[in-house]
């Protein structure tokens, strides 16, 4: 019997493991990378990279904090990923429905990732032991990463078989 958590959507899910998220993660960091580094390198010059210090000032907060907010949340909204989980064609599901998350539950799950981070990145990790792939930033939010396109192929499998 489960206790913990919501119930499993009643339509069959493949969660999305640790492994492909954490290529997605490094996917979308480094096309981050290369919109964000030539802008502030053009703004702040060699000294952003030689900086120890944790912001240089305004543009270094709208470019690294506000604007990574603001399209990781767009893209969440309007494709339920980021391009690197397109890329894998996984998808951000609520977990008690298998719907499209609300907005809501995509903000909860953004500022998840910092609580995620801070214990040594234990929350992020978390996703290697659940039975159902999710970080503590997708248990807050009640959301889930599936892959449905390859649920529905390995169920045409099974049907034609």
């Amino acid at each position: 019997m489960r206790t913990a958590g919501p119930p499993p959507p009643d339509i069959p899910l493949e969660y999305t493991g640790f492994w492909p998220r954490v290529g997605a993660s490094i996917i979308d960091t480094l096309m981050f990378m290369v919109i964000t580094l030539p802008l502030l390198l053009v703004i702040y010059g060699w000294a952003y990279i030689e900086s120890d210090a944790l912001f240089l000032g305004t543009a270094d907060v709208l470019i690294n904090w506000v604007f990574p907010c603001i399209a990781i949340i767009a893209f969440w909204v309007y494709k339920q990923a980021t391009p690197g989980k397109m890329l894998l064609e996984a998808k951000i599901v609520d977990a008690t429905t298998g719907d499209k998350p609300s907005l809501k539950q995509y903000i909860i799950r953004y500022l998840g990732y910092f609580i995620s981070t801070i214990p040594l990145g234990l929350g992020l990790l978390w996703v290697a032991w659940d039975e159902r792939k999710q970080g503590w930033h997708d248990k807050m939010a009640r959301t889930v990463v599936v892959n449905p396109e390859k649920k529905a192929s390995a169920n045409d499998q099974v049907a034609s078989s």
